[in-house]
C-alpha cells in the first residue's frame, strides 16, 4: 500500500491541535512554537502533494479509498484534482502566516472580571479548521465532505466568539456582546444551510444509493443513472443554498461583515481566505458535477446573485467606517466574482474563478494581516482615527498600500489575472452580466483608495505620532505574501497549468462548450 499522503496532510494538523491543546497553561510560547512546526510540517506534505500531483494524469490523483460505515455505502474516499490541490496548497500556505500573526492576539488579559481563554486553545483551534478544511477539500464521498464541512464550525465559532478582537470603540463589555453575537450568527447562518444540505445528501443517497462523488458522476455519464428533472434541481438547490451561506453569497452574507469585525486579523483571513473557499469550491465539484442540468437551469439566477454581491458589497465598502468591515465587504464582492466565473460556463470563467480563489486567499491576507497589525498599534478600527502613517511608519504603510492595490485588482499584480479571465469568460457568453460586473471594479478603485488616503496620508494624527514600524515577525509575514502577489500577477501560468484540466473536465460534465469567437482568427 502506498502512503496515505492526503490523509497524512490532513492528520497531522489534527494530531498538532491535541498536542497544542494539550500543553499546560504556563507553557504558551511552546504552544505556540509547537503550532508553527505543525504548520510548516503541513505545508511541506502539502508541497510534496503539489509535486506528485500529475496535471495531464487521471482525474482524481493519490486517491484513497476504504470502507467506513458500509450499510449506508459512505466510504472514506479521497483524491484531488487541479482544483483542489491547488486550494490545499494555499490552505497550507495561509496557516502559518497565520499562527505567526497571531502570536501575541491570545495571550493571557486581565480586563476587570474577564479573562481571555488559554493560549495553546487559540492556536488548537486554528490548527482544527485547517485539518477540517484540508479533509473537505479532499474528500470524494459526499457524506465525508459533509461532516467536515459542518464540523469547521464548531472550532471557528470558539475563535470568534472565545478569541476575538480587542480593539472596540465602546470597551471590553461591549467587544464581549459584539463576539458573542458575531459567533452566533454565523454558526446559525451556516447550521441552517449545513441542515437544509444534509436533506439534500439523503435525497442523493436515496436516488444514487452510494455517496462516492466519480461512482455518482460516472453512472450519469453511463446512463445507468437517471433523475428526475425536478429531483434534481430539487437536491442541486439543497446542495447550493449550503454552499452560497458559506462563500457567501447575497443575500446570504451578512454574517460575514459581523464574524470578520469582531474576530482577530489572523482568525478573520481564516474565515474569507480560507474557511470560505469551501463554499465555492465544493459548486465547482459538487453541484456542477452532481446536478449539471439543474446547474445550467439555475444559472440565470445565480448570476444575477453574483451580480448583487459583486455591487452591493462594493458599495458598502465604500460607506465603511470600520477597517476590517471594509474588508470583509469588498471579500463579498470578490466571491461575487468567483461565482459569476463558476457559472459564466465557459472555461475561462472557471479557470478564473478558480485562480480568484487563490489569488484572493493570498491578497486578502496581505491587507488583513497589515491592517491588524495597524489596529493593534492604535487600538482603534476606526478609519477616522488614523491619518498620516506613511510618515512615520513608511513600511507598514507600503504593504498596505500593495495589499489595497492587489485588492483593487492592479494589473501586476496577482488578482487582475483571475478577474481578467472571470469577465472575459462571461462576456463570451453573457455579455450584459460582464458589464454590469466591471461596475465592481470601479467601485474597488474608490473604496481602497479612499482607504489609504484617509489612514495613511494627510498630516500625522498626535495618536499616531509614535507608531513603530513594522517588526522582524510582522516582515516575516508579510513579505512572503507581497513576493507571492507580484510573481503570480506577472507568471500565473504555474497555478493555470493544475486547474485548467480539471475545468475542462468539469466543462464536459456539464455538456459545455465555450462560445465560438464572433471575429474567426487570422490564418
Amino acid at each position: 500500500m502506498s502512503f496515505p499522503l492526503l490523509t497524512a496532510t490532513a492528520a497531522l494538523p489534527a494530531v498538532g491541535a491535541v498536542a497544542t491543546a494539550a500543553v499546560p497553561a504556563a507553557r504558551r510560547t511552546a504552544a505556540k512554537w509547537l503550532a508553527l512546526l505543525v504548520s510548516l510540517g503541513t505545508l511541506a506534505l502539502a508541497a510534496v502533494v503539489l509535486v506528485r500531483f500529475d496535471p495531464g494524469g487521471a482525474r482524481y490523483q493519490l486517491t484513497e479509498s476504504h470502507a467506513w460505515i458500509a450499510a449506508f455505502g459512505v466510504r472514506y474516499e479521497l483524491g484531488v484534482d487541479g482544483i483542489a490541490v491547488a486550494l490545499v496548497a494555499l490552505t497550507a500556505l495561509l496557516i502559518p502566516f497565520i499562527v505567526l500573526a497571531g502570536w501575541h492576539d491570545a495571550d493571557p488579559l486581565e480586563t476587570g472580571s474577564r479573562r481571555w481563554r488559554p493560549t495553546q486553545g487559540f492556536f488548537a483551534l486554528i490548527l482544527a479548521v485547517e485539518a477540517m478544511v484540508i479533509v473537505s477539500f479532499e474528500a470524494t464521498d459526499v457524506f465525508l465532505f459533509y461532516i467536515f464541512f459542518e464540523a469547521m464550525l464548531i472550532p471557528m465559532y470558539f475563535l470568534i466568539g472565545g478569541f476575538g478582537d480587542r480593539a472596540h470603540e465602546h470597551g471590553e463589555e461591549a467587544a464581549s456582546t459584539q463576539r458573542s453575537y458575531a459567533a452566533v450568527k454565523f454558526l446559525l447562518y451556516n447550521l441552517v444551510g449545513g441542515l437544509i444540505m444534509l436533506a439534500a445528501v439523503i435525497g442523493l443517497y436515496v436516488v444514487a444509493g452510494n455517496f462516492s462523488l466519480t461512482e455518482i458522476v460516472q453512472a450519469r455519464a453511463n446512463g445507468t443513472l437517471h433523475m428526475a428533472t425536478s429531483t434534481e434541481r430539487w437536491l442541486f438547490l439543497g446542495f447550493f443554498f449550503a454552499f452560497a451561506v458559506k462563500a457567501p453569497l447575497w443575500p446570504l452574507h451578512t454574517w460575514l461583515p459581523n464574524a470578520m469585525g469582531e474576530a482577530t486579523a489572523p482568525v478573520a483571513v481564516l474565515i474569507t481566505a480560507v474557511v470560505d473557499k469551501v463554499g465555492t469550491f465544493a459548486m465547482l465539484r459538487f453541484c456542477l458535477q452532481l446536478f449539471p442540468d439543474a446547474s445550467k437551469w439555475a444559472t440565470p439566477v445565480i448570476l444575477v446573485l453574483a451580480l448583487i454581491s459583486i455591487v452591493y458589497g462594493a458599495l458598502l465598502a465604500v460607506g465603511q467606517r470600520d477597517i476590517k468591515r471594509l474588508v470583509a465587504y469588498a471579500s463579498i464582492s470578490h466571491f461575487g466574482f468567483i461565482v459569476l466565473g463558476i457559472f459564466a460556463m465557459t472555461s475561462q470563467g472557471q479557470s478564473g474563478a478558480t485562480l480568484y480563489m487563490v489569488n484572493h486567499g493570498i491578497s486578502t491576507a496581505a491587507l488583513m494581516l497589515v491592517a491588524g497589525f495597524l489596529i493593534s498599534r492604535r487600538g482603534s478600527r476606526l478609519i477616522a482615527d488614523y491619518g498620516g502613517v506613511q510618515k512615520v511608519a513608511p513600511v507598514l504603510a507600503g504593504t498596505f498600500l500593495i495589499g489595497g492595490l492587489a485588492t483593487l485588482s492592479l494589473p501586476g499584480l496577482a488578482p487582475f489575472v483571475s478577474e481578467f479571465l472571470v469577465l472575459v469568460g462571461t462576456f463570451t457568453r453573457y455579455p450584459a452580466a460582464g458589464v454590469v460586473a466591471t461596475l465592481g471594479i470601479v467601485l474597488a478603485a474608490l473604496y481602497t483608495l479612499v482607504l489609504y488616503q484617509r489612514t495613511m496620508t494627510g498630516p500625522v494624527r498626535p495618536e499616531v505620532s509614535a507608531m513603530p514600524d513594522l517588526r522582524a515577525r510582522e516582515l516575516l509575514v508579510v513579505a512572503p505574501l507581497v513576493v507571492l502577489l507580484i510573481f503570480l500577477g506577472v507568471y500565473p501560468k504555474p497555478v493555470t497549468d493544475i486547474v485548467n484540466p480539471a475545468v475542462r473536465q468539469t466543462m464536459s460534465d456539464t455538456h459545455q462548450t465555450d462560445p465560438k469567437p464572433e471575429v474567426e482568427a487570422a490564418k
